[in-house]
């Protein structure tokens, strides 16, 4: 006799279309507002950060940094730390392989909310501070290369709650 498998549990994920560039936010990072390019053509997730230190808290590998909104308005730059999570070997835009820190932080475009892993990059000489790949959006959202800023705004109170890891 066949064993009857539970019954799933109904998670229902809203899929978001986004543009090829987006506004979004990293509000653990407190960015409630930053350009970001979507790369599906580029795996990891990439944020333009300044000034990066690593050090030591409680036992942990931490980074200290500074985010660069967008070099090219000069809207500022925002302090932060974080957790590493990961020193990775990532081949830039130009094919030069660069180890990079990895952090996980959680990502917010229109209504969605999840958390991603991004490395900290020197990306002045790019046109977006933020870079959103592929793994960053897999199973959230599909991608209309030939539209841009889809996603409305939504306020941090009309957030969802966030997501347990």
């Amino acid at each position: 006799m066949k064993k009857k498998r539970p019954a799933r549990k109904s998670r229902k994920r809203v899929i978001l279309t986004v543009g090829w560039r987006e506004w979004i936010g990293l509000p653990d990072l407190g960015i409630d507002a930053i350009r970001a390019k979507v790369d599906t053509g580029a795996r990891s997730s990439a944020l333009h950060a300044k000034k990066i230190q690593l050090f030591d808290r409680d036992g942990e590998r931490w980074v200290r940094f500074e985010i660069v909104l967008d070099h090219a308005h000069e809207r500022g730059r925002i302090p932060a730390t974080a957790p590493v999570i990961d020193l990775r070997t990532i081949k830039n835009s130009f094919g030069v392989s660069e180890e990079r820190i990895m952090i996980r932080t959680h990502l917010q475009i229109g209504s969605g909310l999840w958390p991603i892993e991004v490395s900290l990059a020197d990306r002045e000489n790019m046109t977006f501070p933020a870079l959103l790949g592929r793994t960053a959006i897999r199973k959230h959202a599909l991608v209309d290369p030939g539209r841009s800023y889809l996603c409305k705004w939504i306020d941090k109170k009309d957030l969802p709650t966030r997501p347990t890891k």
